[in-house]
C-alpha cells in the first residue's frame, strides 16, 4: 500500500466541512492554473462512441480478436475511479450510457500529458480516443493514445466506497445521486420509457387520440377538488390560479370537435406532502368521445398490461415486498359492496341515512364535518378501511355523485355515478368516468359545490360561467380520465416514496 502524502494526511484531520473547503481550494488553484494555459473549458470535443456502445459491439471478442480491430473510438465522461501505477494508469469513466475503463500508459500520451493527468481529480469530465482491448482480468478497455479535461469538477464526489445514501442530500442534490447512484438514473430512465410508451399507446392506430397542451394558470380553479396555489398577474391586475387540473379545458376541446384528446401535464395542489403526495406532479389527461366509463376500464387495463411488458418484460413484478399481478384480470367491485366488508355494523338498507353513516364513522374515529352527506360518509369509511387493503389491480366503482360534481349520474341511481378509481398496492392509481354534459345539471353542481365552498370547504369547486357556457353547445357522451404518471413510475421502479421518481422534489428551503 501507498503511503500518503503529507497534504493527505493534513486533509484527513481536518473536519468534513473543512476538509471540502480545502479541496475546493486546492481545486480552484488547478483551475487558474488551466484558464492561465488557456486550456479551461473547451468546447471542441465530440465523442464518437458510448460506453454502452461499446460493450454491446465487443461483448463476445477475446483479446485475439480485439488486436484485428483497426478503428479507434473517441470517447468522454466523468471520471469516476483512478489508479496511478508509475508508468501506467488506470481510470473509470462514465457517460450516459454506462462505464468502461481506460487504460493510459505515460509512453503512449508523453511525459508531460501523463504529469499533468497525474493532478486531475474524481469528478472531472475527460475526453479519450484510443483502441480497443482486454485486460489480463478480461475487463474490455480502451489503450489511449490522446486525453483531455474538458470540464474541471471543483467540488469532491461522496466518499466512492458508500456513495450518496443521506436521502435528503439525494433529492436536494439530484444531480449528485445521478452521478453517483446507478439505481437512481436507471428509475428516471425508466420514467422516460414510461411516459414514451403512453405517448405512443395513445396515438397507435385504432386509438388515434391528439396530444394537446392546455393553461397552467386558470382564472377560475376547476376540475378537481382540490386546494390551489395562487398567483397574481400584475399588467392585467387579476388573481390567476396554478392549475388543479386540466379537465375542464380538454372537455372545451371535445365540445370543438377533437373528440379523442389527452394531455401529459403538471397540476399544482396547494395540499400535503408525504410519501405519495407532491406539490406538484403529473397526470396522463384524456377524453374519448362515444365512450363511457366501462370503455375506460377496459383501456386501462390494455394500457398498464402492455406498459408493465414494455417496461419490465413481465406482466407481474414485485413492490416493496408484495408481487403485483397485471396478467390477471383487474378486480371491479362497488364502493357500498367493499366496505360492507369491512365493517359488518354499517347495514346496506341504511346505508344511505346520514345519521346512520355518522354513527359508524364515529365509532371507527373518522373526523366528519356537519355539512357531509352520507356519500362523503361513506367514502371517508372506504378510505379508513379499504383503500389500503386494495394490494392487486381493483377498479372501484359507484361513487356517490356527491363526491363526483364531473361525473354523470347512473341512468338507474341519480345519487350514485359511473365512476372508477383504479387501486394497486393500496393506493388511487386512476380517476375516471362517463363525463357530465347536462350543462343544467352540471350547474346545479357547480351552485352545491359553491354552498359547500361558502360553508368552509376549501376544496371545493368554483363556479365556471364559461364552461357551462362551452356545454351549452353541446358536449357528445364522453369519458374521461386522469392516471397518475408519478405513482405509476413508483410501482414500476419500487419507489417507496413518490420523492424517488421526482427528479427535482418540494423540499424545504436550507437554511
Amino acid at each position: 500500500m501507498r503511503q500518503k502524502k503529507p497534504h493527505e494526511q493534513a486533509e484527513s484531520s481536518l473536519p468534513a466541512h473543512d476538509q471540502d473547503n480545502h479541496i475546493i481550494a486546492e481545486r480552484r488553484t488547478k483551475l487558474q492554473s488551466l484558464r492561465e494555459q488557456g486550456i479551461a473549458w473547451p468546447n471542441d470535443f465530440r465523442p464518437g462512441i458510448t460506453a454502452a456502445e461499446l460493450h454491446e459491439r465487443f461483448a463476445d471478442q477475446d483479446n485475439a480478436q480485439l488486436e484485428q480491430v483497426t478503428e479507434h473510438f473517441v470517447i468522454a465522461g466523468r471520471m469516476l475511479a483512478k489508479r496511478v501505477m508509475g508508468k501506467a494508469s488506470f481510470v473509470q469513466v462514465q457517460d450516459r450510457s454506462g462505464r468502461v475503463q481506460l487504460f493510459l500508459q505515460r509512453d503512449a500520451l508523453g511525459e508531460q500529458l501523463y504529469q499533468d493527468f497525474k493532478h486531475w481529480d474524481i469528478g472531472d469530465i475527460i475526453g479519450a480516443e484510443g483502441e480497443v482491448f482486454r485486460t489480463k482480468t478480461g475487463e474490455l478497455s480502451l489503450r489511449c493514445h490522446q486525453l483531455r479535461l474538458l470540464s474541471k469538477s471543483l467540488r469532491p464526489l461522496p466518499e466512492k466506497f458508500h456513495g450518496l445514501t443521506d436521502t435528503e442530500t439525494r433529492y436536494r442534490q439530484r444531480y449528485v445521486d445521478l452521478i453517483v447512484n446507478s439505481e437512481t438514473r436507471a428509475t428516471f430512465i425508466t420514467r422516460a420509457r414510461v411516459i414514451s410508451y403512453i405517448r405512443a399507446f395513445m396515438e397507435a392506430p385504432g386509438h388515434e387520440f391528439l396530444e394537446v397542451e392546455t393553461p397552467m394558470m386558470h382564472p377560475i380553479p376547476g376540475g378537481a377538488v382540490a386546494r390551489p396555489f395562487i398567483t397574481h398577474h400584475n399588467a392585467l391586475d387579476c388573481k390567476l390560479y396554478l392549475r388543479v387540473a386540466p379537465e375542464l379545458y380538454l372537455k372545451r376541446l371535445v365540445v370543438g370537435g377533437l373528440e379523442r384528446v389527452y394531455e401529459i401535464n403538471r397540476n399544482f395542489r396547494n395540499e400535503g406532502v408525504s410519501t405519495r403526495h407532491n406539490p406538484e406532479f403529473t397526470m396522463l389527461e384524456f377524453y374519448w368521445a362515444y365512450a363511457d366509463y366501462h370503455d375506460l376500464m377496459g383501456f386501462t387495463e390494455q394500457m398498464l398490461r402492455g406498459l408493465s411488458q414494455h417496461v419490465l418484460g413481465s406482466e407481474s413484478f414485485d413492490y416493496q415486498g408484495q408481487q403485483i399481478d397485471f396478467g390477471q384480470p383487474f378486480q371491479r367491485l362497488d364502493l357500498l359492496d367493499s366496505v360492507l366488508l369491512a365493517v359488518p355494523e354499517l347495514e346496506r338498507e341504511r346505508h344511505r341515512e346520514p345519521e346512520h353513516l355518522r354513527a359508524v364513522a364515529a365509532a371507527h374515529d373518522i373526523k366528519q364535518a356537519p355539512e357531509w352527506g352520507w356519500g362523503k360518509l361513506l367514502l371517508e369509511l372506504f378510505e379508513a378501511k379499504i383503500e389500503h387493503t386494495l394490494i392487486q389491480p381493483t377498479f372501484i366503482t359507484g361513487y356517490p355523485a356527491e363526491v363526483s360534481p364531473l361525473s354523470r349520474a347512473n341512468d338507474h341511481d341519480a345519487e350514485i355515478t359511473d365512476r372508477f378509481e383504479l387501486f394497486i398496492a393500496g393506493r388511487e392509481i386512476a380517476n375516471g368516468f362517463s363525463e357530465l354534459n347536462d350543462p343544467e345539471d352540471q350547474e346545479r353542481r357547480f351552485r352545491a359545490q359553491v354552498s359547500a365552498r361558502d360553508a368552509g370547504d376549501n376544496e371545493a369547486m368554483h363556479f365556471d360561467v364559461d364552461y357551462i357556457r362551452a356545454l351549452e353547445y353541446g358536449m357528445p357522451p364522453t369519458a374521461g380520465e386522469g392516471i397518475g404518471i408519478d405513482r405509476l413510475v413508483m410501482l414500476l421502479t419500487d419507489s417507496p416514496s413518490i420523492r424517488d421518481v421526482l427528479l427535482f422534489p418540494y423540499m424545504r428551503q436550507e437554511v
